[in-house]
């Protein structure tokens, strides 16, 4: 096992994962119980019956244009003149279609409590839905930007910034988030090799990985969470950000696989070092998780004008397939102020690049650019995430802004952490209520868990038995169980990441039983070698 495990120790966590599945699925005639992947298997419903159902409408609406021809299955562009009265209509037609129901509401919010013209609103979701336009403006639909706009300023705790003040950038998800982001920092010269960036640990693996590659050659700093403060960053770590040598933190909040959002102090510890020290720090935030928090604050909220908020839909809505993610940048921020601070021959070098866009380039704020980087500048006019997964993304965020007791939230937050309790239960470990806990992953501490079960003296050798790294292979081999190693995510302790998010209750039960099996295995081993507890 230890051979096959050195032969694979390059490789990602998500990468290795296929390897745990294989051995975990045995022979195939035993169940498999894969806890490495965080795709959840609940998804919010009511929006998508809505999605389906505004479709229908929209068919109908296009066909008008071509009512007069007797050929079937032709139509038009859909025309905003009369399109309230005609959709008022469908809505009382199928009053008795749930989906119906929600558009009708939807239209009622848009117009009622967000201001926003209805008619403006349904015409941008009808042409959206039916893709027959490109993306105008690229960056997002304007309506789309200001209602989704909306619902990250209330979701990442950031009611104290104006709506007005914030852009937002719609993108393939979050991943496609960062990979604009970056690359359009190395060729507006906002990071370059050998930079500092410092990354909070444990993270996302990717988020590792891409800093490393040769195109960036970012040096990492890590700014380390620690389990002992139930993985918040000690004030020691997060003073390092005041080296004027790193140009930006890069961290998930609430983090993946500690999964615990950033607490007061943080927060405040972060905004004085920035407000103090560091007025020039680059912040990007990933975000994803913070919806399944309670009270969650972004540092979006705290720093607006130095960080770059990354928002995914995938999880809270169960929508990894739609890839549905925006990018938010305040509008006064210092992103565009280090591109003013640019030497005159890399300005004159960026003048060159984006000359094709607008005459004064140098006006071109950095959310504009990361759009024309995402489509290599020429293709900017064909930029833009379609226009119907914008049309998806405005009704998830209708359903959330429209859900004012927060019923799916608090659904949701209730099914995950009835599965941790279920598996800790079982594993015979029960674990102690964090307030800053946000239970989407848990990271299983072989550390915490074996002294909590026979002492500190069996601990200790049992991580000493998994100093081969072999651990998470004989947990598959012998139980059928796929973690994910906590040492890929930067965690320093033998762990293994189990999503909360992907799996049914009874399994999870599976997982605590198998796994306290192990545990006990490995206990009669340690006494039969004539050790006492």
């Amino acid at each position: 096992m230890s051979k096959d495990y050195q032969s694979l120790a390059n490789l990602s966590p998500f990468e290795l994962k296929d390897e745990l599945i294989k051995i975990a699925s045995g022979d195939g005639n035993r169940l498999m119980l894969n806890a490495g992947r965080g795709n959840p298997n609940f998804l919010a419903t009511t929006p998508r019956r809505a999605f389906f159902r505004l479709g229908l409408f929209a068919a109908a609406e296009s066909e008008l244009s071509y009512s007069y021809m007797t050929t079937v299955g032709v139509g038009g562009l859909a025309k905003i003149e009369g399109i309230e009265g005609r959709f008022e209509r469908y809505i009382a037609e199928n009053r008795d279609q749930e989906g119906v129901r929600f558009l009708g509401k939807s239209l009622s919010y848009v117009r009622d409590q967000l201001g926003l013209d209805p008619a403006a609103f349904l015409h941008e979701m009808v042409d959206g839905i039916l893709g027959c336009n490109y993306p105008v403006p690229p960056r997002m639909l304007n309506i789309s930007e200001q209602i989704v706009r909306q619902y990250i300023i209330r979701e990442m705790g950031a009611d104290a910034i104006p709506s007005e003040s914030v852009n937002l950038f719609a993108v393939e998800g979050g991943t496609a988030a960062m990979a604009y982001i970056f690359e359009s920092m190395k060729v507006n010269g906002l990071l370059k090799a050998g930079d500092k960036v410092a990354i909070g640990m444990p993270v996302f693996t990717p988020y590792i990985e891409i800093p490393e590659l040769a195109q960036y050659a970012l040096e990492e700093v890590a700014i380390n969470a620690d389990p002992a403060l139930n993985w918040q960053y000690p004030d020691s770590e997060l003073d390092k950000l005041k080296d004027p040598a790193i140009k930006i933190f890069f961290c998930v909040n609430p983090s993946n696989p500690p999964s615990v959002k950033m607490d007061e102090r943080s927060l405040e510890r972060v905004r004085k070092i920035v407000a103090e020290h560091r007025p020039d720090l680059m912040i990007l935030t990933d975000d994803v998780y913070g919806t399944f928090a309670d009270g969650f604050q972004s540092l979006f909220a705290i720093c607006p004008a130095n960080t770059l908020l990354v928002y995914s839909f995938s999880k809270y809505f169960g929508a990894t397939g739609w890839r549905l993610g925006v990018v938010a940048a305040h509008k006064e921020n210092i992103f565009d102020l280090a591109l003013g601070k640019l030497p005159e021959s890399e300005k004159t070098a960026l003048d060159h690049r984006y000359r094709s866009l607008l005459p004064d380039v140098r006006s071109l704020k950095f959310i504009d650019r990361l759009v024309a980087d995402s489509r290599a500048v020429a293709l900017n006019h064909t930029a833009g995430l379609s226009t119907p997964q914008q049309v998806q993304m405005t009704l998830f965020s209708l359903f959330a802004l429209m859900d004012e007791s927060d019923q799916y939230k608090h659904t949701l937050k209730q099914l995950i952490r009835r599965r941790e309790a279920t598996l800790y239960r079982e594993l015979g470990t029960p674990p102690q209520r964090d307030e800053n806990a946000v239970d989407y992953y848990t990271l299983i501490d072989l550390q915490d868990v074996t002294s909590k079960l026979y002492g500190e003296a069996f601990s200790k050798w049992a991580v000493k038995q998994s100093s081969t790294g072999d651990m998470l292979f004989r947990i598959a081999d012998e139980t059928g169980i796929v973690l994910l190693p906590g040492r890929g995510f930067g965690s320093d302790r033998p762990s293994g990441r189990a999503s909360l998010a992907n799996l049914n209750e009874y399994e999870y039960a599976a997982i605590g039983r198998a796994l306290r099996k192990m545990a006990d295995e490995l206990y009669a081993q340690y006494t039969e070698q004539g050790n006492k507890r």
